[in-house]
């Protein structure tokens, strides 16, 4: 199993970027995929999910509304674009994989295996 994120970089406040977490190793349709995040000095934390049906995401407050989490299942491929960046939005980002169906899907500690990680850099 293998989980290789990108698309991250720099951008200006109100600018747009979109991430990538291309997988391998097992198919979308059977795990939870998790965008997380970890800023310096704090600690990671969960930024948007999708269910493994498609049917339920997961946005943490302050991105509702500025991230949307789609995948496409061919491409073996989920996406996370984020709109409206801001400097409080700089982190690493780290897509993962759970192997795991239920409501909690948010929870850190259920995803199995993680990829390497992207740098977003917003200057304000």
């Amino acid at each position: 199993v293998q989980l290789q994120a990108s698309g991250g970089g720099l951008a200006q406040a109100g600018g747009s970027l979109r991430l990538s977490c291309v997988v391998s190793g097992f198919t979308l349709d059977r795990y939870a995929i998790g965008w997380f995040r970890q800023a310096p000095g704090k600690e990671r934390e969960a930024v948007s999910c999708i269910t493994g049906s498609g049917a339920s995401t997961y946005y943490t407050d302050s991105v509702k509304g500025r991230f949307t989490i789609s995948r496409d299942i061919a491409k073996n491929t989920v996406y996370l674009q984020m709109n409206s960046l801001t400097a409080e939005d700089t982190a690493v980002y780290y897509c993962a994989a759970a192997y795991y169906s239920g409501r909690y899907y948010y929870y850190d500690h259920l995803y199995n295996y993680w990829g390497q990680g992207t740098l977003v850099t917003v200057s304000s």
